[in-house]
């Protein structure tokens, strides 16, 4: 003979047997959906307040979605090719593709690449000679852009550097004073500011937190002489042009007319010291053949 239950756990079972069942006859509310500006069909409140709050947390968020191509030209060495793969480690919004030949049609031949890639910036290594480079900024496809000839590079495995430290971080822009003096260099550091994409989102700092901070470099090191600014993507009307600028060519004719004039000066040198021994020979010795006998 069984044993009869307590009324308590009687009544438990029952409890339980019945939120099942209204479990059951429930039907959940449809899941919103998530896109990159928050939510599209944001759910309904029954509060408010609670609305108001909800609003505000999933309130869309401006999401800068440009991206900028990184590629070289043919023939580039190995210096600069580190040089440019270092500099696309550090913008974690860039895009590579494969070598472009460097001629007189590159323009339209990176701008149908920036277009393909999606991309709104291009930076284009270009190296001559196996010994100059040259890098293009340039906005795509309207422009503008800008031509610098780069010197004095060393790259993170030269330096033994650690590179970034936070993969996929923005890097930190700073400016003189004179960026913000003269039109063409007002234009370059607005167009800089579009190639690395500035973080916009706003970042919480403790007081005296700049004071406790410190810089570590994590390089490339290298530096940029402006060539000439144009109006177009690649091309078109010269807006600004750097009246000091020396090609690394007149630079190199100039070494060589320097060693050059020096070999000449020896030449003549040489030329003088013998007119000068014929024009006054030396008397004849009377005794320079008596050993001859």
């Amino acid at each position: 003979m069984g044993k009869k239950r307590k009324h308590s756990e009687t009544q438990a079972a029952a409890a339980a047997a019945a939120e099942a069942e209204a479990k059951k006859n429930d039907v959940a509310p449809e899941r919103p959906k998530r896109t990159l500006l928050g939510w599209k069909t944001k759910p309904q409140e029954e509060d408010g307040e609670e609305k108001e709050n909800c609003d505000a947390v999933h309130a869309p968020v401006f999401r800068n979605k440009e991206k900028v191509l990184i590629t070289c030209s043919r023939r580039i060495n190995f210096r600069y090719r580190h040089l440019m793969l270092n500099v696309a480690s550090l913008l974690p919004h860039s895009k590579r593709d494969s070598k472009v030949e460097s001629k007189e049609s590159k323009g339209s031949t990176l701008n149908e690449l920036v277009e393909l890639k999606n991309c709104s910036s291009c930076m284009f290594f270009e190296c001559r000679k196996h010994k100059d480079l040259y890098l293009w900024m340039a906005k795509s496809p309207d422009g503008p852009s800008v031509k610098f000839l780069v010197n004095a590079v060393h790259t993170m495995e030269e330096l033994k550097l650690t590179g970034n430290h936070l993969k996929g971080s923005r890097p930190l822009l700073t400016f003189s004073a004179n960026f913000d003096k003269e039109p063409h260099w007002m234009l370059l550091k607005e167009l800089m500011l579009q190639i690395t994409v500035p973080h916009n989102e706003p970042t919480k700092m403790d007081r005296g937190g700049l004071d406790k901070m410190t810089l570590t470099e994590v390089g490339p090191r290298f530096c940029l002489n402006p060539i000439k600014i144009f109006g177009g993507s690649f091309g078109g009307p010269t807006l600004y042009e750097n009246p000091f600028y020396i090609s690394p060519n007149q630079i190199r004719s100039l070494q060589k007319k320097k060693t050059a004039g020096k070999y000449v000066k020896k030449v003549k040198a040489k030329t003088r010291r013998k007119m000068h021994e014929l024009s006054n020979p030396m008397e004849r010795d009377e005794l320079a053949d008596m050993w001859k006998e």
